[in-house]
C-alpha cells in the first residue's frame, strides 16, 4: 500500500477532509496536483504513481494465466465462458480496483473497504475521478467491513456475500506482512488469516499480497498455510527499493 512519498512532497499538503472512526484516524490531503491518505499519522498511499497498484492485479491476472491446464475429466477453476471472480481487499486510492475494471478478462470485481470516510471519498469526492468509471462498472462492488473479519469468515455456503469464493485476492492493506497499518491486521497473516484466504479461493486460485519489502517469513507462512507455487515478484518504483507481490496457488 505505501510507497515513499514522491518529489511532490514538498508542496505544501491541505487537508480536505479528517474523519475519526472506529480504526483511529483517516485524512485525505490535497498536495499540489495529487491526493494522499493517511492513517494515524501514517502515510499509506497517493495518487503520484499507482505503478504498484496496477501491477498487483495483473500479476495475478498473470499467474492464473501461467497454470497448468486441467487435468483430462478435471473442470477447469474458472470454466469458460465465466471469467474469474476477484476480490482486493482495500480501496485505497483506487488504482488496484480501475485497473481491474479496465480489464475485460475479470469477470465479478469486490473491493473490501473497511474505512467509510475512503468509500465517501470515492464515491462522493475527489478520489471520483480515479474510480468513478469502474464503480459504475456493473461487475464492481464495494463491501464496507474489515477485511480480516471478512476472510476468517466461516460461512461460505451461507447466504449473501459470504457465499462468495474468488479465482484471485489481491490485498493491499498494509505496508506489508511485517508492517501492519493497526495492529489487528498482523492477523491476516497468521496461520488463521491465511486458512481463511485459503477459503475463500477457488481451487487453483491465487493469493497475491503487496508489500514494500519481501519478507522471507511470509512465505515461508504461505507456504506451510498449503499454498503452491510460492514466490515473489519485485516490482520497480521510482524511487527507493523495490515494491514486491507476494503470490501463492491454492491446489486444485
Amino acid at each position: 500500500m505505501a510507497t515513499a512519498p514522491s518529489p511532490y512532497a514538498t508542496a505544501t499538503a491541505t487537508t480536505i477532509d479528517r474523519r475519526d472512526g472506529p480504526y483511529g484516524e483517516v485524512v485525505l490531503r490535497e498536495r499540489g496536483a495529487h491526493f494522499e491518505i493517511i492513517a494515524n499519522g501514517c502515510f499509506l498511499m497517493d495518487t503520484s504513481d499507482g505503478r504498484s497498484e496496477r501491477l498487483l492485479i495483473d500479476a495475478a491476472l498473470d499467474a492464473l494465466d501461467a497454470l497448468p491446464a486441467p487435468e483430462p475429466g478435471r473442470p477447469s477453476p474458472a470454466p469458460e465462458p465465466e471469467r474469474p471472480a476477484l476480490l482486493i481487499g482495500g480501496l485505497g486510492v483506487g488504482f488496484s480496483l480501475a485497473r481491474a475494471a479496465a480489464q475485460d478478462r475479470w469477470g465479478r470485481i469486490t473491493v473490501i473497504e473497511r474505512e467509510q470516510a475512503i468509500i465517501d471519498w470515492h464515491r462522493e469526492g475527489p478520489l471520483a475521478r480515479i474510480s468513478g468509471d469502474a464503480l459504475a462498472d456493473p461487475r464492481c462492488e464495494i463491501i464496507h467491513t474489515d477485511l480480516v473479519d471478512y476472510v476468517c469468515e466461516n460461512r461460505i455456503g451461507g447466504v449473501g456475500t459470504y457465499q462468495d469464493r474468488y479465482d484471485a485476492l489481491c490485498l493491499d492493506i498494509d505496508n506489508g506482512p511485517d508492517w501492519t497499518v493497526t495492529d489487528d491486521n498482523a492477523n491476516l497473516y497468521s496461520p488463521q488469516g491465511l486458512a481463511g484466504c485459503m477459503r475463500r479461493l477457488r481451487p487453483g486460485g491465487i493469493l497475491a499480497v503487496w508489500s514494500a519489502k519481501p519478507s522471507r517469513a511470509f512465505e515461508d507462512a504461505l507456504r506451510n498455510a498449503g499454498f503452491n507455487l510460492v514466490r515473489t515478484e519485485e516490482i520497480q518504483v521510482s524511487r527507493g527499493v523495490p515494491d514486491v507481490v507476494h503470490l501463492g496457488v491454492r491446489p486444485a
